[in-house]
């Protein structure tokens, strides 16, 4: 890629309701909410993630590898004015994202297998992405579905999220079928906290959280929707 990556720490947990109203209030007088949440302070997710035909994203989560890639298209709110195909990268606990704008009619194109318009020389990324395709069958694997509710903090960089009521899309491709249902992937009492920074979070912020008191999990929203396929289909890795 020409233009240099931005790596920043994340942070994950599972949290339960009573600890998420703990932590929410503490952090109200602390961050403002991201600027694109809607009335209730939240926004929909919807993410169709990708995999080769070795799955290799899902077992190199799985094995615990340090450095790894995820690929995944992205949409807001069951809408199609923004559509990104995103390329997450991890080296050991630091985050990086490169991405790229889809057109309504691309997407349409590469769900249904013609990913021909992928081939852009001028654009990096989507030639990775087709030639991914091309070589390494990258290809639809599962949707991932939630609410988020995001607190922002312009010193560090800081980014605080809620995710909520993850739910997987089951064998669809299909990120806007109004009758998708998506099915509860977790326990309903369950929410994931994820924190993101660049070099340091305010001790004011930190306490609030209490980060020393959680326990950091491996809270890989792809690896819980690919796991309940297996858990409660036939689908095979």
């Amino acid at each position: 890629m020409s233009k240099k990556l931005t790596f920043r720490h994340e942070l994950k947990f599972f949290i339960n309701q009573h600890q998420f109203h703990i932590i929410r209030q503490r952090l109200k007088s602390l961050m403002a909410p991201d600027k694109n949440v809607g009335p209730t302070g939240e926004y929909h997710i919807r993410s169709l993630y990708f995999d080769d035909m070795d799955n290799k994203a899902l077992h190199e989560k799985l094995g615990g590898i340090r450095d790894r890639v995820k690929y995944r298209i992205r949409i807001y709110n069951i809408q199609d004015n923004v559509i990104h195909f995103e390329k997450k990268i991890k080296r050991d606990d630091y985050i990086a994202k490169v991405k790229e704008p889809l057109t309504r009619e691309m997407y349409d194109a590469i769900v249904a297998g013609d990913f021909e318009c992928l081939n852009r020389p001028d654009k990096p990324f989507l030639m990775e992405l087709y030639n991914e395709m091309r070589h390494r069958m990258l290809r639809p694997k599962v949707i991932v579905d939630y609410v988020r509710e995001p607190y922002v903090c312009y010193h560090g960089n800081v980014r605080i999220t809620f995710d909520k009521d993850l739910r997987t899309g089951l064998h669809s491709t299909d990120m806007f079928n109004k009758d998708l249902g998506p099915v509860r992937a977790i326990d309903d009492n369950l929410i994931i906290l994820e924190v993101k920074f660049d070099e340091y979070i305010p001790d004011i912020i930190k306490t609030a959280v209490q980060l020393e008191g959680l326990n950091r999990q491996s809270a890989s929203k792809y690896v819980i929707c690919r796991k309940f396929l297996k858990t409660n289909t036939w689908e095979d890795y």
